[in-house]
């Protein structure tokens, strides 16, 4: 079975990536479209999945800057939707959240680019986000 943080990171990828396409979502209205879409009987979103949403959003202009200086050759304008918010949200866990160590961080973003990117993505979000791993200037960052 599937851990709890897995699905939420899962929930929270489709809601960046609905918002990434529809700039004119909120992410509340973007999870309020989730939860009636995905959980018709009233389940709420979980919260994990609504922090990681609010986070990347709050966080966007820091989290494209860090993807800019460590996606070699690919403007994010270039890198498939779908890539581009793995990626968001891995950059949001590495710099913005403590209690999730890199390297989970990175291992989960590798497992959503199997499940959800192209043959090539999983190798792509990998060296990526080890790039931006390797500027971490947070000694309370467990690496």
């Amino acid at each position: 079975m599937k851990g709890n943080r897995r699905k939420a990171r899962e929930d929270a990828l489709q809601v960046l990536f609905q918002l990434d396409l529809n700039k004119t979502v909120s992410p509340t209205t973007g999870l309020a479209h989730f939860e009636h879409l995905f959980n018709p009987e009233g389940g709420a979103v979980d919260g994990f999945t609504r922090e990681l949403v609010v986070g990347v959003v709050e966080n966007r202009e820091a989290i494209d800057s860090a993807l800019a200086q460590a996606a070699d050759n690919w403007r994010k304008e270039r890198m498939p939707a779908v890539d581009r918010n793995i990626l968001r949200l891995g950059v949001f866990e590495l710099c913005f959240r403590d209690d999730i160590p890199a390297t989970v961080s990175i291992n989960e973003m590798v497992e959503l680019a199997k499940h959800f990117g192209s043959e090539n993505t999983p190798a792509f979000v990998n060296g990526v986000l080890d790039r931006v791993k390797g500027t971490l200037q947070r000694p309370s960052k467990a690496k």
